[in-house]
């Protein structure tokens, strides 16, 4: 486990108790719901405590600013979320028999399913659109090659590329 450094709890500290409350209200007003707003500013903090060198809080021209794009990117986040477990609920309200899952599984698929999406968000439009219509369309080389407009090795190219990324996420 690591230790926080007294130079690194000193300007986590005073840059939370500086800004928190404005964070919280900033929050607030975008959520909409205080519960929300509340943890939200919580794991901004929580981001910072996790990094390991935070010299750069010191000098910082613009704390606001700093801690605003961190919880934009954990509202993208939230959103993210939000928006796969929806789209796996209705997936599974669809199915003809009803199907019981526990909340320790229901947990393990949407995170499954969130690292599915940020890798597929890392390939790129054409790796990841090359990627989906093998798995999901079931598509031959050839048939992407056509639908696409692009070279056989190009599609075979971007085909290893995807399944490096995935390799390399079911190892990590």
């Amino acid at each position: 486990m690591s230790t926080v450094s007294p130079i690194h709890a000193n300007h986590l500290s005073t840059l939370y108790s500086e800004h928190h409350g404005w964070l919280y209200g900033w929050l607030r007003g975008k959520l909409g719901n205080r519960a929300e707003a509340a943890d939200l500013a919580q794991d901004t903090f929580l981001r910072l405590l996790g990094k390991r060198d935070l010299t750069p809080l010191a000098p910082l021209r613009e704390p606001r600013g700093y801690l605003a794009t961190i919880a934009r990117g954990l509202l993208i986040d939230r959103y993210r979320r939000q928006a796969l477990e929806q789209a796996y609920l209705e997936a599974l309200a669809q199915q003809t028999e009803p199907i019981s899952i526990s909340a320790e599984t229901h947990a393990i698929i949407i995170e499954t399913l969130l690292a599915i999406d940020r890798l597929l968000n890392r390939l790129g439009t054409r790796t990841r659109d090359i990627f989906l219509l093998a798995q999901i369309e079931e598509l031959s080389y050839v048939d992407i090659s056509r639908r696409l407009g692009v070279s056989l090795p190009t599609v075979k190219k971007h085909l290893v590329r995807a399944y490096t990324e995935c390799l390399m996420l079911a190892a990590g």
